[in-house]
């Protein structure tokens, strides 16, 4: 293989890194929209702060995988990083190993409400730590084939 195909291939490769963490992402954003949209699920505090640092994800990694900008790992990790740390609190607490005491959700909508778990199976919790943590995955992949 000479370096020009194996320069193509890296970089097809890097597109589509990129774009999974964009598809992870619009469909995260979009699933967030329909739960609180369409089945008029109100969000909870920590909801509002994981929608933050998702909704935005989309855009910047947009940006990135057209023309293959392998840079917007700096501007996506740190965003999905503080996302993820708000989901890891929310998961802790919706399965009770942070006391209520150190819920932020004392007005509205509970952390630990019942409409947090969707088809009475999966915490809605637990959707956004697997997308945070898949970007986040991606993203580390992408820096790492950078550093080579």
């Amino acid at each position: 293989m000479n370096a020009e195909t194996a320069q193509m291939a890296n970089s097809s490769t890097d597109w589509l890194l990129i774009f999974s963490c964009w598809f992870i992402a619009t469909i995260s954003t979009l699933g967030s929209l329909f739960f609180s949209e369409v089945m008029e699920l109100t969000p909870c505090v920590l909801c509002w702060y994981q929608r933050i640092f998702m909704f935005p994800l989309p855009i910047i990694l947009f940006i990135g995988f057209y023309p293959v900008d392998k840079q917007v790992v700096r501007y996506a990790l740190p965003v999905a990083t503080i996302g993820l740390l708000f989901t890891v609190y929310h998961c802790l607490l919706f399965f009770g190993v942070i006391p209520e005491s150190l819920q932020p959700c004392s007005q509205g909508v509970s952390c630990k409400d019942a409409n947090m778990v969707l088809f009475d199976v999966l915490p809605i919790p637990l959707l956004s730590l697997a997308s945070f943590s898949a970007i986040i995955i991606l993203l580390l992949i992408i820096r790492a084939r950078i550093d080579q």
